[in-house]
């Protein structure tokens, strides 16, 4: 049981770090490429499901709060939009960049 829970607080880590790291970053997280890759599918892309599901339901919830303040876009974007980009439109084993321009992950391909 303690592992499960490590490997949980890891990959939660993991996913609210990736926003501050460098766009320079190409170096391997775990030291090499096939077990950055291993614990993406493994651990990482799972916990993103979970969370783009969640974030989700959590906009769906702030609707009523943010249609009167104008800011569904915003709210939209940061729990359906990055969640999903980060769960689906990664590269596997790489937890820095997103989609072909291989962006920072949640910089909305800026």
């Amino acid at each position: 049981m303690n592992k499960k829970l490590i490997a949980t607080v890891t990959a939660a880590f993991l996913l609210s770090s990736s926003g501050i790291v460098s766009a320079q970053q190409t170096e391997p997280v775990t030291g090499e490429r096939g077990s950055d890759m291993a614990a993406d599918l493994l651990i990482v892309r799972p916990i993103g499901i979970i969370g783009s599901v969640l974030g989700a339901a959590g906009f769906i919830v702030a609707l009523p709060f943010t249609i009167p303040s104008g800011t569904v876009g915003e709210a939209g974007r940061a729990m359906v939009v990055n969640p999903l980009e980060y769960t689906f439109y990664r590269p596997l084993g790489d937890f820095y960049h997103c989609g072909r321009d291989r962006h920072v992950c949640g910089g909305g391909g800026n």
